[in-house]
């Protein structure tokens, strides 16, 4: 199977030398209209996730369907393989379902939509972009049921389907599609605005091809592909060892009982190419927390990562995928078997960027490694009807910690997405009925270290109507770990205070849980683990850390700091405290887990309020 492109002009493309200054000017166009794509979302989308928040991907890719510039790779090659039809110039394609698309996306809130660029009948380039709907259907306000078993209880499935043929809306179509989500108006408006991106790049496309002509304009973008692949295979060669390492990570629960869950990678090279094998990493589990990882996208990931560890100023782009096999056993966690529930996707996907982490900077710990921290997308889900009797549904990404890491701390409750930020307090607190009462960093939560992790956030919502509200959080039970003598980050906890003043610890994956006006939800996040020794952090900027809340006076003793009650050092007991803590302290492995899942669960009670889950046995999968 594969898709057949229709030209009504076939006079031959040819692939020319093109120099240098050329190239810059079209590879700096076509960056401006990924931006422009980006810019034009943010202004005519309607829903907060994607207007305010930014949960949308652009991307502008070749004929072959080889991303050139873009957020995410790997969209078109999978629907491309997956697609039995022929396509033709004013065909618009719209698809959410990741089974019906080798995983280009990989749960069914995320609606992505194709265009392929044409010019004077002759196939030139791609534009794709990808944005997170607030509603999909399904059994939940939100569409990311916990305990959805399959995908048919996600919502609608939306084959790869022309929501234009030929430059004509299918107006049936989409009509159908609307009539199945809960946010009809805002589905709408974001669909229109991700379709609206495609045409505008594709606009730029044919302008830049009319400057400089079709040859010049397929020719750059297959050297941007070719620089993209000789930057990485140098990157390769430098990092990627011949001997294999290996690495395991867990998300900690599937939201019904069961968990922790395990990934587990092992990582070799074998001449030039780097091979990545996820044998070792559990069977798909029982509930939505599968996650169908295209193997294109995480060749993505690697390469986003190591870029933009190495060199950000090389172009990302898809011209490295040769250069790396992906291995990933069917019916794992990674690879689901159909009909398998998706929707809870964020934890693994969060911990896959742990994982890499871990195995990338292993070899040189001092330079490449990270310590935990992108760890999971937190999700809050608040619905019902507010006092004019009209429904309402807020969705939104909340963020923790993020690592501590070779070059300096990690910052404080922000997030690992490249382009995401958060929605602002006044935006929400002006279109829900809810208060935002607290939004500050939890004091000690970020891992200590040389470089300490960031703090996690403690946002507290006061809801002003009765409704429900839905979680999707992970790093409850196991700990954002620390590296190179760095500590473990704090566990993320959920608190809900009734008005009653009854206090309810719920658990990080729930949904449908009531709540009433006047009730207070403390939705805290987890710290990033902290990176090397903290008996080695200056004193000065504790004190500094403390001083702006960030740190408390007792936890600046992590670091074998004494501070005063008028936040001034001791500096004779700081030089006592950390001569003890030195000999005390035993020589830390790379990682530090915060001991063995054994070791965590036994604690996990006591620190979260909450009962550790139930090893999954997998007899009955």
């Amino acid at each position: 199977m594969s898709a057949r492109i229709i030209e009504t002009n076939d006079s031959p493309l040819n692939i020319i030398d093109v120099d240098g200054i050329t190239v810059d000017l079209i590879e700096n166009a076509l960056k401006n209209a990924r931006e422009e794509m980006d810019t034009l979302v943010s202004r005519t989308a309607l829903s907060p996730g994607i207007r305010e928040q930014g949960d949308c991907f652009p991307m502008i890719a070749n004929r072959d369907g080889k991303m050139v510039v873009g957020q995410f790779g790997s969209f078109i090659h999978g629907f491309t393989e997956a697609y039995d039809e022929e396509i033709e110039e004013g065909d618009i394609i719209l698809t959410n379902d990741p089974y019906m698309c080798n995983a280009a996306v990989s749960h069914l809130p995320d609606w992505i939509v194709l265009k392929p660029v044409f010019r004077d009948g002759r196939h030139i380039a791609w534009s794709a972009m990808f944005g997170h709907m607030s509603d999909n259907g399904g059994m939940v306000p939100g569409s990311i049921p916990t305990e959805a078993t399959t995908i048919f209880q996600e919502g609608i499935r939306i084959p790869p389907i022309k929501l234009y043929k030929k430059g004509e809306l299918q107006s049936d179509v989409l009509e159908l599609i609307l009539h199945n989500v809960r946010t009809s108006q805002w589905n709408r408006f974001d669909l229109n605005a991700l379709v609206a991106a495609c045409n505008t790049a594709a606009k730029r496309c044919n302008e830049i091809a009319d400057r400089f002509g079709d040859d010049v304009f397929c020719s750059t973008m297959k050297i941007m592909l070719q620089r993209n692949y000789d930057a990485m295979k140098h990157i390769i060669s430098m990092f990627i060892p011949e001997e294999p390492r290996e690495f395991s990570d867990y998300i900690c629960d599937d939201g019904m009982g069961m968990g922790p869950y395990k990934i587990h990678c092992k990582m070799w090279r074998e001449g030039d190419k780097a091979i990545f094998d996820f044998e070792g990493t559990d069977p798909q589990a029982q509930s939505s927390v599968n996650f169908y990882l295209n193997e294109d996208m995480f060749k993505m990931f690697f390469g986003s990562f190591t870029i933009n560890v190495v060199d950000p100023q090389i172009a990302f782009n898809d011209g490295f995928y040769d250069l790396v096999d992906v291995r990933i056993p069917q019916g794992t966690l990674l690879k689901p078997n159909y009909p398998a529930a998706l929707s809870g996707r964020t934890h693994a996907l969060g911990r896959i960027f742990d994982v890499l982490g871990a195995l990338l900077g292993m070899g040189a710990p001092n330079e490449m490694l990270n310590a935990a921290g992108f760890s999971d997308s937190p999700h809050l889900f608040f619905s019902g009807y507010d006092d004019k009797g009209d429904w309402f549904q807020l969705f939104q990404i909340g963020f923790g910690g993020v690592p501590g890491r070779p070059i300096g701390d990690g910052p404080d409750g922000h997030s690992l997405w490249p382009s995401f930020t958060n929605v602002p307090n006044e935006f929400v607190e002006a279109y829900f009925p809810l208060r935002v009462e607290t939004y500050e960093f939890i004091v000690d939560s970020g891992g200590a270290g040389l470089h300490r992790g960031g703090n996690g956030l403690s946002v507290a919502y006061r809801f002003l109507v009765d409704g429900h509200i839905g979680i999707h959080d992970d790093r409850w039970l196991t700990y954002p770990w620390g590296v190179n003598g760095g500590k473990p980050g704090k566990r993320s906890t959920k608190l809900l205070v009734r008005v009653d003043g009854s206090e309810e610890y719920i658990p990080a994956k729930c949904e449908g849980v009531k709540v009433h006006k006047g009730d207070l939800l403390y939705f805290n996040t987890w710290g990033g683990g902290g990176w090397g020794d903290p008996l080695q952090r200056d004193p000065t900027i504790v004190v500094s850390d403390v001083a702006k809340k960030l740190v408390s006076i007792e936890g600046a003793k992590r670091y074998g700091v004494v501070i005063n009650e008028d936040l001034s050092l001791d500096q004779s007991k700081t030089d006592a405290l950390r001569a003890k803590m030195s000999k005390d302290t035993v020589q830390d492995e790379m990682f530090n887990f915060g001991g063995t899942i054994e070791e965590i669960k036994a604690r996990c009670l006591e620190e979260t309020h909450l009962e550790p889950p139930v090893s999954p046995t997998f007899l009955n999968q």
